[in-house]
């Protein structure tokens, strides 16, 4: 070889070409050093038999799970469920096997006011009329998408994420604004839940094929003939969706009950009447999202590429805050009464039997004898946390120097999940896995709301923080 590498560096076949001749010539002796030789797999197997635990906790994983063993018993905050300051609310939603988080959770804010200001007893809006609409603005808005990039290459990154994810039951807040906004709402019993509304998987790839299909369709049509080729598409759609969940109500009676279940007022409504008469805001300029994300300048405005639920909605924006400003807008709310859409990592740390989410509820450290050492900035960037899930903020339990010590969500997994249907999340476990929040602006302070005023940094639909609230 050194002979060989003395001829090279003499020969006329120096410079690039001469590096890849010599790349091409050193890379199997390259790639067999750096693969699992024998020898290094000897070596492995080695250490591992010097592990005089291993045998016991390979016999008692081939029978359990790893938090089975990994559960730390002695966690006194599985016990601690008192709080300081909550909001009262009356019923546990179940999204059942289904990614609506986002809209139960949003849905949720609006249905305890409702029931604290009309005195009601248990009261739930519909979600199925809200996610027929969703899924026909989400289909839309793909396809509106594809026209736009019809004369990018289909591996454009961005034409390639359209058909990657043209339609999903997942999604925001800014969902909530949108959708409500433009359709309304009613209550539950004027368009219940049904079996594809509980169970959306197979509704959802079926939509997803056909809008795939028809983006190809938009991609090979002339320019001239895609908008009335769109319509007829969405006019498909419309059908499944309709013949799925139900045909959305444009008008219904509906008797308001007090809190002892005797009528006070029957009247007709149309969607965006009851939301006027019962709710009332306007959800767009009332709420700002907050965002922790250390992997990014805090005190900034950002916005996701696409990530909104209709075409002509708001795009998913937000303030880049520090924790600290998130727990005293959160503290505020609850103060006043008023819960609020948040989301989080909610699979990292779960007591599933409890409900509780807190740090110490598994010792994977010495199970395994490794630590886990990434902070939250690194799990970001590596993709190994994000937003899962969205529940409803609705407590806090603060010290007598007003330090939170731990926090309580409405969730939507039904009455018998979880602490009472709640889970119990402690500060810690917050801090670390907290990322989105929305909250009345009138709990946020002079200098976090001049953020609204910036113009917001665009961060491209593949983020890591794009993913929806499921």
């Amino acid at each position: 070889m050194k002979k060989f590498l003395s001829i090279f560096k003499t020969s006329p076949l120096g410079g690039i070409r001469g590096g890849l001749l010599l790349a091409l010539l050193l890379a199997p002796t390259f790639m067999q050093a750096q693969g699992i030789s024998p020898e290094l797999l000897s070596r492995l197997r080695a250490q591992q038999a010097a592990d005089k635990s291993a045998p016991a906790l390979r016999n008692a994983l081939a029978a359990n799970g790893i938090n089975a063993l990994a559960t730390n018993p002695n966690n006194p905050e599985r016990l601690d469920t008192w709080f300081s300051d909550e909001v009262p609310s009356k019923g546990i939603t179940d999204q059942k096997s289904s990614g609506r988080c986002w809209l139960f959770t949003g849905l949720n804010v609006m249905r305890s006011q409702m029931i604290r200001e009309q005195k009601l007893g248990e009261f739930q809006f519909s979600q199925s009329y809200c996610w027929f609409y969703d899924q026909l603005e989400k289909a839309n808005l793909f396809l509106q998408s594809i026209i736009d990039k019809a004369d990018l290459p289909m591996d454009d990154k961005t034409v390639d994420w359209l058909f990657q994810h043209p339609i999903s039951d997942g999604g925001t807040f800014c969902g909530v604004q949108d959708i409500v906004t433009k359709y309304g709402l009613v209550p539950a019993e004027v368009m219940p839940e049904s079996y594809n509304a509980n169970n959306t998987s197979k509704l959802s790839s079926i939509l997803a094929l056909k809008l795939r299909e028809y983006g190809l369709a938009l991609r090979r049509a002339k320019a001239k003939d895609r908008q009335a080729l769109k319509e007829k598409q969405l006019a498909t759609v419309y059908r499944i969706l309709s013949i799925s969940l139900g045909e959305p109500p444009t008008e219904f009676q509906w008797t308001r009950r007090n809190d002892k279940g005797r009528p006070v007022e029957t009247k007709t409504y149309t969607p965006q009447s009851f939301y006027k008469e019962f709710i009332g805001i306007d959800l767009v300029s009332t709420y700002v999202m907050l965002m922790n994300d250390p992997s990014r300048p805090y005190n900034k405005t950002y916005t996701i590429d696409l990530d909104r639920h209709s075409y002509d909605g708001q795009q998913w924006t937000y303030l880049n805050v520090p924790i600290e400003v998130i727990k005293d807008a959160a503290i505020k709310s609850i103060k006043d009464t008023t819960m609020m859409y948040m989301s989080c990592d909610v699979g990292k740390h779960l007591d599933r039997n409890t409900g509780i989410l807190s740090l110490k509820n598994f010792d994977y450290e010495s199970l395994f004898q490794t630590d886990f050492p990434m902070n939250k900035a690194d799990r970001i960037r590596t993709y190994a946390s994000a937003s899962s899930h969205a529940m409803t903020l609705k407590a806090v339990d603060l010290t007598a120097d007003g330090v939170p010590t731990k926090w309580m969500v409405e969730n939507s997994w039904g009455a018998s999940s979880g602490h009472k249907g709640n889970l119990i999340m402690t500060d810690e476990w917050f801090n670390e896995y907290l990322f989105r929040l929305v909250v009345d602006r009138k709990y946020l302070s002079p200098e976090i709301l001049k953020l609204c005023e910036q113009k917001p940094t665009v961060l491209p639909a593949w983020d890591p923080l794009f993913s929806s609230d499921e």
